[in-house]
């Protein structure tokens, strides 16, 4: 298997590079073939290796497949670690991708109008897109399935740098290299503690693979750190990691870049938001269950972060007008949803809703792109409506999208965010009490700004201009075609997948346990032991109180932005003016850009100002070198008044010298 393994990796890889450097030779069919061949065959290959985990019981592969170097006894390697939670993660990330893959030939079929007439920056730029976002899919999978925490970092840092790229990608547009940048940099803030927390363990446990540090970490499980007057080092190193977390999925206040990667091309949006980089954070801490069980405190932090990220970043939703960036909040507050199960050590629960989200969610923005496209690149949904005649398969893989995304009883999303809410109401540690509360309200936030998308783009009167209106018509089957193969899944894979991964304990069970929950700990052990099958799941939920505030939100924003809508198309401006000041917070983001952006945008601009005013002219250049040329010069100015050419001047001096000599050595 282990050259199995291999090819899923380095597939995309080949893809990438033959796409990259070759892609001006290959012309534009060559670089999507390619790219599309390489993760087809990381996709059918994970699909095979998932197959198997759940029929035959494939046993769990970890070993080294090169070793880089052995430093004070630590081994640096490229390893793979593949279980049923590498499976599982390979399987999502590599249909998801290849549906972007797919769905970019035709997003991207006109990108040559996106540069300017002449622009050396767009030559070739179909071909290098494809080249980045397969280089984005063999980042990922050498992050999930990484078996020591080098791997894991080299994984962390490659998605973030071809990140970067993806969001930047036009780079004539000012707006986008301001996205880049800022995705670049608040992303080293939470890597910075990530790599703090990877050293931590490097130099308590003395080793960077996975298996030994987690078969040592009970025994130093009281250990305390010297640091704020006593640390536990289990809190320390989770805390840390999880900091990388924040940054990676994109947790309050590590938030702030998410929104502003909607300025990258659509396919990236959806790579990034559902099935990559995000979600890297929730499966990382899901791998070190087997460190985070051993500490409340950090188990606690998790669930804060990630309950306020939830309910919170849904708010701003409400008010927001770029399609695009509706559903990138809906992404950060469904981000929160997982991370709050992580720290109600409802690990699988988060696991889940991160494979039910991967699928809708890549469904919305793709969706979303289509919508775009026939705009005519216009993203406002004030300026939409009455599409759903013009768009019928965007129309309606979007509503599929939307209804799993609130939970309507029966879709993926219902299964996987009950069971979340259900968990966390029954977590015991400090703060669930909080987190079950906004978690709850959250569904009644999710309903009201994902219908009022739905409803503001796909009914009432068409508010686009003439030109807009007489070109509208549905996208090409490329398009098309990825948005009918994401819905299938958005609708039945959580019948299908609650049983084994919630119930059954899929993910907890067998000789290897890719997630270690303590018993105390266990949120999840009543789903089971009131399990009477999907059916009786359903009807359970259609009982409770996220249920209700679900249908409430459906049926509130239909009203409103359907019905009412039709009568007043300025409601949705007068809905927003009565709100006053909550509106004004609510789109200024609860001021953290502007925060940034002074204290620390502006501050290290004011740094930055006085050590080159004070340090580099007025030091450097002032004292050090104008300064040594100014003292030269005046020393030999002095030193030219001693040669003034007559003979007994020279006389004199020598006398002097003589005399002062000879009183030196008189006196000695």
């Amino acid at each position: 298997m282990e050259k199995v393994y291999l090819t899923i990796v380095l597939a995309p890889l080949i893809g990438a590079l033959v796409a990259g450097f070759f892609g001006g030779r290959i012309g534009r069919r060559g670089a999507h073939s390619v790219t599309i061949l390489g993760v087809g065959i990381s996709t059918a290959l994970s699909f095979y290796v998932l197959a198997r985990f759940i029929w035959y019981d494939l046993p769990v592969f970890n070993d080294a497949v090169y070793t880089w170097m052995v430093s004070d006894g630590i081994r640096f390697e490229v390893g793979f670690l593949v279980d049923k939670l590498t499976a599982l993660m390979m399987a999502t990330v590599t249909f998801v991708s290849l549906m972007v893959h797919i769905y970019t030939i035709g997003y991207m079929a006109d990108d040559e109008h996106n540069w300017p007439h002449g622009s050396k920056a767009g030559t070739n730029s179909y071909q290098r897109f494809f080249s980045y976002i397969a280089l984005f899919t063999f980042a990922m999978l050498m992050l999930v399935m990484s078996n020591n925490f080098m791997q894991l970092f080299f994984g962390w840092e490659a998605v973030g740098l071809v990140s970067y790229l993806l969001i930047g990608f036009w780079s004539v547009r000012e707006s986008a290299i301001f996205a880049n940048l800022k995705a670049f940099l608040v992303n080293r803030v939470g890597d910075f503690g990530f790599i703090l927390g990877i050293a931590a363990v490097a130099m308590y446990f003395n080793s960077m693979d996975y298996a030994e540090v987690f078969a040592a970490a009970p025994a130093k499980a009281d250990l305390q750190v010297n640091l704020f007057g006593g640390v536990s080092l289990m809190s320390l190193i989770c805390i840390l990691l999880f900091v990388g977390a924040m940054g990676k999925s994109a947790q309050v206040p590590l938030h702030v870049w998410l929104p502003d990667s909607m300025e990258g091309p659509t396919p990236i949006s959806a790579l990034i938001h559902a099935a990559t980089m995000v979600t890297a954070g929730v499966f990382m801490v899901a791998r070190m269950s087997p460190l985070y069980e051993l500490s409340e405190t950090a188990l606690s932090f998790v669930m804060i972060v990630g309950a306020t990220t939830a309910f919170f970043m849904g708010l701003i939703g409400l008010v927001q007008s770029d399609i695009k960036r509706v559903v990138a909040y809906s992404t950060l507050s469904q981000l929160g949803y997982m991370v709050t199960a992580l720290g109600a050590s409802a690990y699988a629960a988060g696991i889940f809703h991160l494979m039910t989200h991967a699928f809708f969610k890549a469904l919305l923005f793709l969706a979303a792109g289509s919508v775009i496209i026939a705009m005519h690149h216009n993203q406002d949904i004030r300026e939409m409506g009455g599409l759903r005649k013009y768009m019928p398969i965007t129309w309606l893989t979007a509503l599929i999208g939307s209804l799993a995304l609130i939970g309507f009883p029966g879709f993926s999303g219902f299964f996987s965010k009950d069971a979340i809410i259900e968990a966390v109401s029954g977590a015991t540690i400090f703060g669930s009490g909080y987190a079950s509360v906004l978690l709850t309200f959250g569904v009644l936030i999710t309903a009201l700004y994902s219908f009022r998308m739905y409803f503001l783009v796909f009914h009432g009167k068409e508010r686009m201009d003439d030109h807009t209106r007489h070109h509208l018509h549905e996208t090409p089957w490329v398009v098309t075609l990825p948005l009918i193969l994401l819905a299938i899944p958005s609708v039945m894979i959580g019948w299908f997948t609650i049983e084994p991964l919630l119930v059954n304990d899929w993910l907890t069970s067998g000789d290897w346990h890719p997630i270690v929950v303590h018993h105390a700990h266990d949120t999840l052990h009543h789903l089971a032991d009131h399990w009477h099958g999907q059916w009786a799941f359903i009807q359970h939920g259609m009982t409770g109180l996220p249920f209700y505030l679900a249908m409430a939100g459906l049926f509130g924003a239909a009203f409103i932005w359907w019905l009412m809508f039709a009568r007043n198309p300025k409601l949705d401006e007068q809905i927003q003016a009565a709100g006053g000041p909550v509106t004004r917070i609510l789109l200024d983001k609860y001021g953290f850009d502007d925060f940034n952006q002074r204290v620390f945008g502006g501050g290290g601009q004011s740094l930055g100002n006085a050590l080159w005013n004070g340090g580099d002219r007025v030091f450097i250049d002032g004292a050090l070198v104008n300064g040594s040329a100014h003292s030269v010069g005046r020393l030999a100015g002095v030193a030219r008044l001693l040669q003034t050419g007559y003979l007994y001047h020279y006389a004199i001096a020598m006398i002097v010298g003589l005399v002062a000599l000879l009183t030196i050595f008189v006196g000695l």
